[in-house]
């Protein structure tokens, strides 16, 4: 799989890794890790954390599945996106997303 999702054992965090294209083709994937089948969904997370450590490329599709995610999270939750390369983290600053989620 090239999105991967584990919850805490205190079920209170949701990491979700990407690897490869961070792009459309990610679209249901991504979306699958924070809404399941059995109807849990981000806002029952403290915190959740998407790990780019293995993304080889971001493109505005991912933007805007990130946006989805923050809004499907809620306002309460942190969302912060980690392990991101020089240029995905560029990519971040010049959309503004510094703002709406914590980068590392």
């Amino acid at each position: 799989m090239a999105v991967e999702s584990e919850l805490s054992p205190d079920g209170k965090k949701l990491t979700i890794r990407v690897k490869g294209r961070f792009d459309f083709g990610k679209h249901q994937e991504f979306r699958r890790t924070y809404e399941d089948d059995s109807g849990r969904s981000s806002r029952q997370f403290d915190a959740v954390v998407v790990d780019l450590k293995e993304a080889t490329y971001l493109d505005s599709s991912a933007l805007g599945m990130l946006l989805l995610l923050r809004d499907h999270a809620g306002e309460e939750s942190q969302i912060s996106v980690i392990n991101t390369t020089p240029d995905v983290r560029k990519i971040l600053a010049i959309s503004n997303f510094e703002k709406l989620f914590e980068i590392s």
